[in-house]
């Protein structure tokens, strides 16, 4: 059987959950994108009835499926809206999804048609015989184009045979980062190959936070926490007193994080290697602890257990706290707008370099306050030039002033903001986290 390509299944379960059978279920439709969603990123084996009970249907950590058959009632009517799918709109599909009985692992199928032979008469068939080669003697002048023509094709096949050594001697002669990027980059061993990608800028409403003006907070919108039950595990969630939506379609999309993966894609590619990339609702803490992890942004609501060293700076409720400030620093940094337009023009960034549970393995936060600091503080780290200057800035800092750079650190940033556009960044100060902490 042929194989199904990603994208075909993506867009064979977007036709589902837009039609008449999914469409106005919510739960269901949640259900069956969760688990095809899984399958796309290669977790099936951690499709079960806790899993999905949990993250589908918010059920407590003390789930126990004996006890409750929402996921298998659940599963049962996904599949009879599946068969009906498939008996009515989706009829003329070109692939089926099913949900075997006894399993939560979506199957992709690829309906095979068959064509009808067509039908040659006996006059075309010996219009189409070949004339015996007796009869097609080749002629001088054709003969000396055969000759030139294969002698065209030798150049053109040494000259793409020479150019492939070159592509490969160019390869192999970058499956190393510059010495400045080196030191930083080194125990991360991510895959990808860079994509074409085009994000949109999205109206909407996102949680207003201490970090934002007063100006800004004026045009708010209180909601009840119990209204929004959705957003319970987003850290938004535990720190904010209240819910002040703000409209944005600038500050709070992520377009930042999206577009410094681009250079993160970039580096990478640079040395051969990929990138595996997730949604953050579909990765918990434990599967953060087993590897090495790059975080950008800072909403999941496991983000606060990450902050290994809380001797330097925490970024809490859209602000960045200095918990003990050096001579000559403030206790907190706060973003900077316009006072006219109310306009961003400053915004702050950390990145930090933390152990995982094995001291091979690393996790990297690279957290803006809005995305432009995000989108400022991921070119910093994957340009040569400003990890030459964070190197030095922390052998300067480490204590004793060893020679080896710090494994572990904070780094706090600061870029300029024009018309939502991060500019110049600029290092502000750096903690050096004790191996032992």
């Amino acid at each position: 059987m042929n194989s199904i390509s990603f994208y075909e299944k993506r867009a064979e379960l977007r036709r589902v959950l837009q039609s008449k059978h999914f469409a106005k279920a919510k739960k269901k439709s949640r259900f069956l994108e969760f688990v095809c969603e899984q399958s796309f990123l290669g977790d099936d084996e951690k499709l079960n009835e806790y899993l999905i009970g949990v993250e589908v249907y918010g059920r407590a950590t003390d789930f126990n499926p004996q006890d409750d058959a929402i996921v298998r009632v659940q599963a049962h009517e996904i599949r009879h809206a599946l068969r009906e799918y498939y008996q009515d709109e989706g009829k003329d599909s070109p692939l089926r999804i099913d949900l075997p009985p006894g399993h939560y692992v979506p199957v992709f199928t690829k309906v095979e048609t068959l064509e009808a032979p067509a039908t040659v008469t006996c006059q075309e068939e010996e219009r189409r015989s070949p004339e015996p080669l007796a009869k097609k003697a080749l002629s001088p002048g054709l003969l000396v184009l055969l000759v030139v023509a294969c002698s065209i094709l030798s150049v053109l096949y040494l000259r793409e045979r020479a150019r492939a050594r070159g592509l490969a001697r160019d390869q192999a002669a970058a499956t190393t980062l510059p010495e400045s990027m080196e030191w930083f980059w080194r125990p991360f061993l991510p895959p990808a190959s860079p994509p074409l990608v085009v994000i949109p800028n999205h109206p909407l409403l996102r949680a207003a936070h201490e970090g934002d003006t007063a100006a800004t907070l004026a045009h708010s919108h209180l909601v009840p926490k119990e209204k929004v039950p959705e957003f319970r595990d987003t850290i938004h969630f535990r720190e904010l007193k209240g819910f002040y939506f703000v409209p944005s379609t600038t500050d709070f999309t992520a377009v930042g994080e999206t577009l410094g993966l681009l250079n993160l894609f970039e580096l990478f590619r640079s040395v051969g290697q990929r990138l595996r990339v997730k949604p953050s609702r579909l990765v918990d803490f434990e599967e953060i602890k087993r590897g090495n992890a790059v975080l950008l942004g800072g909403n999941q609501s496991w983000s606060g257990r990450v902050f290994l060293y809380p001797e330097g700076f925490w970024f809490q409720r859209g602000i960045i706290h200095n918990m003990h400030p050096r001579p000559g620093e403030p206790p907190a940094y706060k973003p900077e707008f316009d006072p006219v337009t109310n306009g961003l023009t400053r915004d702050y960034a950390l990145v930090l370099m933390l152990p995982n549970e094995s001291t091979r393995e690393r996790i990297l936060l690279i957290y803006g306050i809005y995305t432009q600091g995000s989108q400022a503080a991921i070119q910093y780290v994957t340009a040569p030039e400003h990890l030459q200057e964070l190197r030095k800035e922390l052998l300067a800092t480490s204590p004793h002033r060893q020679p080896a750079t710090p494994k572990y650190f904070q780094a706090l940033l600061a870029t300029t903001v024009e018309n939502y556009v991060p500019g110049k960044i600029s290092l502000v100060a750096v903690r050096v986290i004790p191996e032992a902490q």
